[in-house]
């Protein structure tokens, strides 16, 4: 695939339209028909009514869980590198795609694309982002040219690096996936991989930290998890400040407002307001003069 065509790929990243989102929803659904179809084909009775190519695609979340950073893979150049050379320090956003995906894959990291450029941190520099390919036949050359679209795209210091793309053996690959739970299928009569979309947000010493769901990465969401993922070594005191207001939800991938912490900061908020008041209206009644004293008559003639 060649540059020119990988930029015809990638689709508009502003101003979608809601007849684009539906046509995109519409692409995906008939993309995991074609799936099942195929898969029917091979098992024409599925038990459960799924095929079973698609009973094998999903996402197991292992927060929290080791991932194995001695595993080895190539580099966009050709030179093999072990995982952990990309945990320097630094939380890290996993992608696994492949990148000769005819759909799906590409708006997945569309959408790290996006959730990337708006927040204020930048990849090299407070976080990295590590895409692997998940097929074993693709090869350090179609890496390369797909990570000069994205740096392209990106356009900020030092993203070459901090996005790496990186391809391997399928065994690599298999482990990896394992360790993160990302379940996909290989469907022969395709040619293609059928996988969920998500991208894990790992801590600098290559745990899991954070997944989300989906194409679309709400910049928020991905900038909290850096910094929890971080330990607050990255990001603002705002950004601190904002941890305590929303809350990480495992079961849907996104962070939600932390009522009980609101109303803890609101009881807390009422007591000083009214310690203030309290003092305010203490050191009045002591700058008022004494009745029956000749400041107090002047005080009694002046109202």
């Amino acid at each position: 695939m060649t540059p020119y065509r990988e930029y015809k790929s990638v689709p508009l990243l502003r101003g979608s339209s809601r007849t684009a989102r539906a046509c995109l929803h519409l692409s995906f659904l008939t993309m995991l028909g074609a799936f099942a179809l195929s898969a029917a084909a091979q098992d024409p009775l599925p038990q459960n009514g799924r095929p079973q190519l698609l009973r094998d695609v999903g996402i197991d979340q292992e927060l929290n869980e080791q991932v194995p950073l001695d595993l080895q893979f190539r580099d966009e150049t050709g030179r093999p590198v072990a995982l952990r050379e990309y945990f320097s320090g630094k939380p890290v956003i996993l992608t696994l795609v492949y990148y000769e995906c005819p759909m799906l894959c590409t708006q997945v990291l569309n959408g790290v694309l996006r959730s990337m450029q708006g927040i204020p941190m930048d990849a090299g520099k407070q976080f990295h982002v590590v895409t692997v390919s998940i097929n074993p036949r693709e090869r350090p050359p179609l890496a390369a040219s797909k990570k000069r679209v994205y740096i392209g795209l990106y356009g900020r210091p030092d993203a070459a690096e901090g996005w790496h793309f990186v391809t391997g053996d399928e065994p690599a690959i298999e482990k990896l996936a394992h360790a993160v739970g990302f379940r996909y299928a290989y469907d022969p009569g395709s040619g293609q991989y059928a996988h969920a979309s998500a991208i894990m947000v790992l801590t600098p010493d290559g745990r899991l930290s954070r997944y989300f769901y989906g194409i679309q990465y709400p910049s928020r969401d991905l900038r909290l998890g850096l910094v929890e993922a971080s330990a607050g070594r990255v990001g603002t005191p705002v950004d601190q400040l904002l941890l305590f207001c929303y809350h990480y939800d495992p079961a849907t991938g996104k962070y939600g407002i932390a009522i009980l912490n609101l109303v803890r900061a609101g009881a807390v908020l009422t007591v000083l307001l009214l310690a203030v008041f309290l003092i305010v209206l203490f050191r009045r009644e002591r700058r008022m003069p004494v009745p029956g004293t000749a400041k107090w008559e002047v005080h009694r003639r002046s109202v």
